[in-house]
This record gives C-alpha cells, sequence and structure tokens, in this order.
C-alpha cells in the first residue's frame, strides 16, 4: 500500500524471509495433515471458515496488486508474500480444523452425491 517514494518509511517490509517463513510455517503443518482426495469446500467449523474467509480476502488483494503492476512498479516480493499468504490461510483453515476436530466437508461431483 505504499507507493515507491515512500519505501523507506516502512517499518517492516514485505522480504523474501518473510515469504520463506510462510513457506516453512505451512511445510510443518502440512506434515500432521491427510492428503486431500479432492477440493474442501469451507463452512466446516467456525475457525476453519474463518481462515477461508481470509484466505478469500487476502486473494482479492492479490488480484487488486496485481492490477496495479500495470499503473506503477509493485515489488515481487509484495505479490510473492500476497500469493503464498493465501496459501498459507488455507492451510491454517485445515490446520485448525484438525486442532479443534472441525469437519472437512469434501467436494464431491454429482456422481458422486448419487452413490
Amino acid at each position: 500500500a505504499t507507493p515507491p517514494e515512500y519505501a523507506d518509511r516502512v517499518h517492516k517490509p514485505v522480504t523474501a524471509e518473510r515469504v520463506q517463513f510462510l513457506e516453512e510455517t505451512m511445510d510443518g503443518w502440512l506434515g500432521g495433515l491427510p492428503a486431500l482426495p479432492s477440493f474442501i469446500l469451507s463452512g466446516g467449523g467456525r475457525f476453519s471458515a474463518l481462515a477461508q474467509v481470509a484466505r478469500t480476502v487476502c486473494r482479492r488483494a492479490e488480484r487488486e496488486a496485481l492490477r496495479l503492476t500495470d499503473e506503477q512498479e509493485v515489488p515481487a516480493e509484495v505479490l510473492a508474500y500476497l500469493n503464498r499468504l493465501s496459501d498459507f490461510l488455507f492451510v491454517l483453515g485445515r490446520h485448525l480444523a484438525r486442532t479443534f476436530g472441525e469437519e472437512e466437508p469434501l467436494w464431491e461431483t454429482p456422481l458422486e452425491k448419487k452413490k
């Protein structure tokens, strides 16, 4: 949200190290989660649903930042961070579901529902 001419005023800028922190944290959580046989639907539980809402907002911010690149320079680290943050929030939702015993409703095709 900071124009390039004011970048020197940012107290904690987005860096590659911050992106790496998200990735390492996700890797730690993923180790304890089962593989997904299909997409997860939101709403399995309160905590995981809130993480999915936050992920949706983050994806919207990512799309807006990408659109902004048509008008001005956006640091690559910012785009990478928003992308990884949305993935982080997805994994956080799964981690919270497991921690609090929440359901992870899976998407089923119409044919699977008939079985």
